[in-house]
């Protein structure tokens, strides 16, 4: 029997891991799946600013929990997916919203800032995809969502920030195209959501909720581009 559209945007039962998930558009979106239902745990690397997401979450009536966890760092990861596994059980939805910026290295250290950009938006994204796809999806499927932030694909990549943005966003659309292909026959989805550089954060409620619930079973390895048509007008002009 056809179920309706409550149903397939439901999340009660369901567990969701949100990186980068203390400020921004990672608590947007950890709001939005923790409304369908969502059982949530919240991933960051300072433990004061995680409690105070935790407690605005708690405040909406929301189940919300937290480890601080550096996402460069590859035990950070392990641990990380160890206590979400003890403490909240399998994870069901998995959103990679790692986010590192060129100025977090020291200022003039050019290699130092693109690794720090590549360690933590691309490698840390796909390790930790692999640590949740081992321990929890494989078998039981699941829905991997990664947050493709940075350079505006029709902006300028002249600065090296902009280059180390640009580059990393288009690698981890790459990754989520090839996980996507490689874990289908799991039933693991792996998608890209793209937000623009000024899109809002409630924009990006809803995409996630599509993209993590049984509304989207039938969308794996796509990149959802949530720009408000800025991409499209600059294709248009190109």
């Amino acid at each position: 029997m056809p179920r309706t559209i409550h149903q397939l945007f439901d999340l009660t039962g369901k567990t969701a891991l949100i990186t980068g998930g203390s400020h921004g558009s990672g608590l947007h979106m950890a709001h939005a799946l923790g409304e369908a239902g969502a059982r949530l745990m919240l991933c960051a690397r300072h433990a004061d600013a995680l409690e105070a997401a935790c407690a605005d979450l708690q405040a909406a009536g929301l189940d919300a929990r937290w480890v601080a966890a550096d996402c460069a760092v590859e035990a950070d990861l392990h641990k990380l997916v160890a206590e979400t596994l003890q403490r909240m059980g399998d994870v069901d939805i998995l959103v990679n919203n790692i986010s590192a910026n060129w100025g977090d290295a020291a200022p003039g250290d050019a290699v130092a800032a693109w690794d720090e950009v590549m360690n933590r938006n691309l490698r840390g994204t796909f390790v930790l995809c692999q640590l949740v796809a081992r321990h929890s999806m494989i078998g039981r499927g699941g829905r991997i969502i990664n947050v493709a932030a940075g350079a505006d694909l029709g902006g300028t990549v002249s600065e090296p920030g902009s280059l180390a943005n640009y580059t990393a966003k288009g690698a981890l659309i790459s990754l989520t195209r090839a996980l996507a292909r490689e874990w289908a026959p799991h039933g693991i989805n792996v998608n890209a959501l793209c937000p623009g550089l000024s899109v809002g954060h409630d924009d990006l409620k809803g995409a996630v909720l599509l993209l993590a619930s049984d509304a989207g079973k039938y969308i794996s390895g796509q990149c959802l581009v949530v720009d408000g048509g800025v991409s499209a007008c600059l294709e248009a002009v190109a």
